[in-house]
């Protein structure tokens, strides 16, 4: 993997903030816990011991993976991009389904970022692809498993 995965910049500070929690707390509470556990004796028949190691094996996989993803990150402040009236990575749409009328907004982030319950999808599903490089004011086909759907563009916010 060495493609540059595209990431907004609240995208990677939160991987920051997380990074920092688990090696400055995470990480100190689970040296303490085996510390604990092999105090207690017997290590083959300690829960508490196999628990800590099991929890200190995921945190620490949990370092590299976004150790990993933040050193192929390419952050994009989409504010400091031209404002074109584009869909590009990074921006937020205002949709209005031809069909029903209702009106949908969605900011288009990384993969490791979407959380449709938030709005944000990832640049690789099927609407944010059917979205990037038109403008405001297109109509434009999304061909999704749920069947197709027609969208105009409302509005385009670099935010």
């Amino acid at each position: 993997m060495t493609d540059k995965v595209p990431m907004t910049v609240e995208g990677a500070e939160a991987m920051r903030e997380e990074l920092t929690q688990l090696k400055s707390k995470e990480r100190p509470e689970i040296i303490q816990a085996i510390a604990e556990a092999r105090e207690h004796g017997d290590l083959k028949e300690n829960a508490e011991y196999h628990a800590a190691r099991e929890r200190q094996g995921f945190v620490e996989g949990r370092i590299k993976e976004i150790e990993g993803k933040l050193s192929y990150a390419q952050i994009i402040d989409v504010q400091s991009l031209p404002k074109s009236g584009k869909v590009v990575f990074g921006v937020t749409v205002e949709l209005c389904d031809i069909d029903t009328e209702e009106e949908k907004t969605y900011k288009i982030v990384g993969e490791d970022e979407a959380n449709i319950q938030q709005g944000k999808i990832s640049f690789t599903s099927p609407v944010a692809r059917s979205l990037i490089g038109r403008e405001e004011g297109d109509c434009v086909l999304v061909k999704t498993p749920g069947g197709d759907h027609e969208y105009e563009i409302l509005a385009v916010r670099y935010e």
